[in-house]
Formats: structure tokens, sequence, C-alpha cells
């Protein structure tokens, strides 16, 4: 084969790796670090931006690199057939057909396998995994790098992509589906590592790396690591007279106190001491028989709620508390939890 033809299989290939590695790059590329370079100046980041700031924009970039991909694997493997298969039936022949038994047919069966063996290796090892390692190693720089040739190949491609996006919809709608864009979405592990590799690159203070941390963490834990326990609860009986409810509220450290009927895990509310406080101010001269006039209602959640739940479980109440009940007793009151409870995991 001539110079030439190994130049052109050169290009096909670096064509298929470029398409390859500017997919893999548009993808993992953090938003917010192409913002930042197109703020600064970076003239490819600008250029960019638009895409990965726009899911149906990003979809059809990431559509023109496959369209690319498929376009320059299927030229590669007709070209191949077509210079490469020729050239190697004559060492066949000489070598192989003999001690083989191969016929004609048979030499030029075997040209074409191992052409395709050979060519499918090297698109592999030099089109796929080493340009999406490298894509998935240097997002940043991948994409960047990338930028001007998949912006003229998105304009290329723009009515194939088109098509073939609709027809994708068209599939997807007649299974039920709906359409999917691409999205930068990363695992609990992913954000870990980014965070510690901020911390590295000295973005993060120690202290900012360990709330992170914590926040990630959170849904490993849950109402019951959290909560205050039954034991350590002060809590008012709904008949308890006035002057003893005073005096409960005066040596209790907590603004809060469960209010239960008959037996503590008869919880039905809570009572504020800054209610109980400005009631005793304003009128001190005629007491309460019955605590139930300052009574507020609470919400009560499992044991086992996770943690990064439970925030949102009580403003869907509107409570600032809730009382905690055994999972597989809900009769049974274990304890209580607060969102100060939630925030102090974090801080």
């Amino acid at each position: 084969m001539t110079i030439g033809v190994w130049i052109i299989f050169a290009a096909l290939l670096a064509a298929n790796a470029l398409y390859v590695a500017a997919e893999f790059g548009a993808v993992g590329v953090r938003r917010s670090r192409v913002r930042r370079l197109s703020e600064d100046g970076n003239v490819f980041a600008r250029r960019l931006l638009p895409y990965v700031e726009d899911a149906a924009a990003l979809d059809r970039y990431v559509a023109a690199s496959q369209i690319g991909i498929t376009l320059s694997s299927l030229i590669l493997g007709a070209y191949a057939h077509a210079t490469a298969t020729p050239a190697l039936t004559p060492w066949i022949a000489r070598h192989l057909a003999g001690p083989l038994g191969l016929d004609a047919e048979a030499i030029t069966s075997a040209a074409t396998v191992t052409v395709l063996i050979i060519l499918t290796a090297v698109q592999v090892v030099l089109v796929e995994l080493i340009p999406k390692s490298i894509a998935l190693q240097f997002p940043t720089e991948t994409a960047l790098g990338t930028v001007m040739p998949m912006l003229g190949s998105v304009r290329i491609f723009r009515p194939v992509i088109f098509v073939l996006n609709g027809a994708a919809t068209a599939v997807l709608r007649l299974f039920g589906g709906g359409p999917t864009t691409h999205r930068h979405l990363h695992s609990p592990q992913e954000i870990s590592l980014l965070i510690a590799e901020s911390r590295d690159g000295g973005l993060l203070e120690p202290d900012e790396h360990k709330r992170l941390q914590r926040a990630l963490q959170l849904s490993l834990r849950t109402a019951s690591d959290l909560m205050v326990p039954r034991g350590r609860l002060t809590m008012l009986n709904a008949d308890t007279p006035w002057t003893d409810v005073i005096r409960v509220v005066a040596a209790s450290p907590f603004s809060r106190l469960p209010v239960y009927r008959g037996t503590p895990d008869q919880i039905f509310g809570i009572v504020r001491v800054k209610d109980l406080v400005r009631r005793f101010l304003t009128d001190a001269a005629t007491p309460l028989d019955r605590l139930d006039p300052l009574i507020r209602p609470v919400p009560r959640i499992p044991a086992d709620l996770p943690a990064d739940r439970i925030i949102g479980a009580l403003r869907a109440k509107r409570a600032h508390l809730a009382i905690v009940v055994d999972k597989d007793a809900p009769e049974h009151v274990v304890g209580m939890v607060t969102i100060h409870d939630v925030v102090g995991a974090l801080l």
C-alpha cells in the first residue's frame, strides 16, 4: 500500500477518535468550569458554553459526535476492504494457501477476516479506549480542544440530527416513553472526589470540606441517629396542674415540650416555652385549668427515615420538630427530632 493510503487510514482513525473524545469531553466537563473560563475570555469556552448549559443543545452536540463516529467507522471499514484486503491477499496466497489448502475464494475470505480483526483491534484501542480515557481524565481540556471541529459537524449534520432525533422520539413514544436529553450527572462518589480535589487545590477550607462530606453522608443516618431519646425528654401530661407546669418548664433545658395524655406513648402535641411564659406574664392571676389552648400539633415520623428526608417531611407539615416512633410499632414513641438536630449533624 502507498503512503497516501496510510495517510487516509490515519485521517479516518483520527476523525473517529476526535468524535469519541468530543462526546465524553462534552458530557463530562463541568459547566461551572466552562463558565468561568468563558468569563475569563477563553474563546473556546465561550463557544462551548451554550451547549453545556442547555440540555437540548448538548443533545444535538452529542448526536453530531455519534453520527461522526458512525460515518467515519463505516468509511474506514469500506476503505480498508477496498485497499488492505487486495494488498493482503497475495501474501496469504504465497505463505498460507499451500499449507492450509486454501482455494482462491478462501484466500480472499481469509484476507477479509484478517483485515477486519486487525481494524477492529486498532479501533478499540486507538479510537475508543485511549480517547475515552483521556476525555474522562481531562474533560475540560478535551472539550475545549475538540469544540471547533464539533461546531462544524453540528452545522453539517443538522438536517440528519433533526431527522434521527425525530425518529428516535417517535419510537420512544410508541413504547410509552418520551424524549431524553444528555445531562451532567455525578454519583455521590464522584461528588466526593470533586470535593476532595477542591480541598487539595485550596478552594475549600478544611471545615468546609468536612461539612460537605457530612452532607453527602447524611442519607446514611436516620432519625433514630439524630433524635433526642425518649428517656431524655421533658414531657408534660395534658392534665398537669398549672403550678406544676411552671415548675417543670423552669427546670427543663428545652424550648418545646411534648404533651401526652394517659401514657408517654400518647403524645399528641407540643407546648412552646415561649407561649407558656407569655401566658404567665400577661395573666398570671388567672392560671390555666388545662394546657389545651397552648398545645400545637406535632407530626410523627418513623425511626428509620433517612436524615436527608427529615427536613422535607418537616417542611411539608410546616413543623419545627417531629415525634419519632418505632418503625415496627408506630404507637411506641422512641424520641424527638428537630431541624436543629439535622443541621447539627452538618455543622
